[in-house]
């Protein structure tokens, strides 16, 4: 029973700090607002985290692994490349879709605190080796039978996240200066979602005559 009690403690703890984090940042919460926001004091706070930093940590890492989890996610089955880039596009724009505040959380605590890239590294380094050997692969099959133009697979995945994650980073101030509803909004996803697919295939395309090669100079 008190394993079941503290295990129920220390998730509340970790809800109540996810909220907050997301909200405001590391710099700008305090362990006495997520002991107020739980309904405990500080010291049990202490008690299983330790310090601010280890329960952002925990934090953290849940996060990072969310948004970058369907980048990670490539399937074995015999999909063609293209197929699997639509469907890894479409499903990571689905999770930030789902989670609209991940992408400014993740850029604002790397930028503000650089030392967290070494955490991000740690979270996510160990997939990053399938994920390139996986997308080599591919990438190397469709370039050979002339299907797609030459691309290192960073730059594909780093095209990926960052047309996805930049729309809902500038979102709130699109919707508020258009004065866009949420309906509304929520078509403009829509649409988005195979604009940035279609520019990410598009890229992909093999320069196949001299007037495209002069276009793309």
């Amino acid at each position: 029973m008190t394993r079941e009690i503290d295990g129920h403690m220390e998730q509340k703890i970790l809800d109540a700090a996810e909220q907050l984090f997301l909200d405001k940042g590391f710099a700008l919460t305090s362990t006495t607002e997520i002991a107020a926001a739980v309904g405990c004091n500080q010291a049990l706070i202490h008690y299983y985290f330790r310090t601010k930093e280890r329960l952002f940590e925990a934090v953290f890492e849940k996060k990072a692994k969310i948004f970058f989890s369907n980048i990670f996610d490539i399937s074995e089955s015999s999909v063609s490349l293209e197929e699997g880039i639509r469907r890894v596009t479409e499903a990571h724009f689905d999770m930030i879709r789902q989670n609209p505040r991940l992408p400014f959380f993740i850029v604002n605590e790397l930028s503000t605190n650089p030392a967290r890239i070494e955490t991000l590294n740690r979270i996510v380094g160990p997939s990053i080796g399938r994920v390139f050997s996986r997308f080599s692969h591919w990438l190397a099959e469709e370039e050979a039978k002339g299907n797609m133009r030459h691309i290192d697979p960073f730059d594909l995945i780093a095209s990926v996240v960052s047309l996805n994650a930049a729309f809902f980073l500038a979102a709130p101030i699109v919707k508020r200066a258009r004065g866009i509803d949420d309906a509304s909004f929520e078509q403009i996803l829509d649409a988005r979602k195979k604009a940035i697919v279609d520019m990410v295939l598009m890229s992909l395309r093999p320069l196949r005559d001299s007037g495209e090669r002069g276009d793309q100079r």
